[in-house]
């Protein structure tokens, strides 16, 4: 397997609110390879796009480290990462509003290559929008002559002017209804495909990740709690909280009948950081283990799972009982 394109190692990320302090993101570690899509999915509030504007260095970091090609980026001054920002990109969830709304199309799309230096004439701007499903016209559009959908494009098309290596993003289809988010997201898959890309895609919508990705990392309250290939976390998840959000997904055949699995009170606050698993105020399984320090319990094939019961996994308990290979 080749090297991972990026390396994210207990990365935290903590915010100071008067004499209170917001535990964002707490020890987040994951590799991202060339040409992989990962989700990365969670409820609102769980850290994911504090994540992600930590990789992209939008934010500074409290701790960790974040490696990309090579390259640590929470050791490069300011101006350092901007000259490496043409190789990672993001697409925001609100087209209207990371559109500038004075900018037309075409300086929208011109401004990334101008600002490093990328620019040669106007033919690139034109195969740039023809590649999103856009017509040239639309270039001398401002943002607000756009529908959803076409605004939205832009964006993605805007995060592909550089060939970047790698592209965050953050829940891009979240503002479009049905018919344009199916839309969009086979324009992602192709895109991926044709340009090589890396994608870390976040969502709350179980369905699209499960058809764009090929790995998926849950995340509770600033922390991983499992991580998998996507089949392996979708059809055999394990941790408590990555099954209860899997038993929500809607089924559309009204025959089906599933079994909800609801989660105790409400998600604590991130004020306070619980030593141990983050989900044991609300798991009916908690055990007194559950308050100590939890290990990632690896189940194979690089599913791991930060969850005691991982431990009952018939994969882990015939890893754990293979006889040692002898030394030399």
């Amino acid at each position: 397997m080749s090297e991972p394109l990026l390396r994210v190692r207990d990365l935290h990320k903590h915010y100071r609110e008067g004499r209170s302090i917001i535990h964002a993101v707490n020890g987040v570690s994951f590799d991202v390879y060339p040409g992989e899509a990962v989700g990365l999915v969670g409820e609102s509030g769980c850290g994911k796009t504090t994540t992600a504007r930590c990789i992209l260095r939008l934010e500074d970091v409290t701790g960790g480290r974040i490696e990309f090609d090579g390259t640590d980026l929470t050791a490069l001054s300011g101006d350092r990462v901007r000259s490496r920002r043409r190789d990672f990109q993001m697409v925001f969830q609100d087209p209207s509003e990371s559109l500038n709304p004075r900018f037309s199309i075409r300086r929208t799309l011109r401004e990334p290559l101008q600002l490093h230096g990328l620019y040669s004439d106007d033919q690139q701007l034109e195969d740039a929008v023809r590649r999103v499903n856009l017509e040239v016209e639309h270039l001398d559009r401002l943002p607000h002559q756009l529908s959803g959908g076409q605004k939205q494009r832009v964006g993605v098309a805007r995060a592909m002017m550089t060939a970047p290596k790698l592209v965050i993003l953050d829940e891009p289809t979240s503002s479009l209804d049905m018919s344009l988010r199916i839309h969009v997201i086979v324009l992602l898959k192709r895109l991926q495909q044709e340009l090589n890309l890396s994608y870390i895609f976040i969502s709350h919508d179980l369905s699209t990740i499960r058809h764009l990705c090929d790995r998926v990392m849950v995340m509770y309250l600033g922390r991983i709690v499992e991580q998998g290939r996507t089949a392996d976390v979708f059809d055999d998840p394990t941790h408590v909280y990555t099954k209860a959000l899997l038993s929500a997904i809607p089924v559309p055949d009204p025959s089906v009948k599933r079994h909800r699995i609801l989660l105790k009170g409400e998600t604590p606050t991130a004020r306070h950081l619980e030593a141990g698993c983050a989900l044991q105020e609300r798991c009916s399984f908690v055990a007194d283990e559950c308050r100590r320090p939890v290990p990632d319990y690896d189940l194979g094939n690089g599913h791991l799972v930060a969850c005691r019961l991982a431990r009952e996994h018939p994969r882990y308990r015939a890893a754990a009982t293979e006889p040692a290979i002898p030394s030399a």
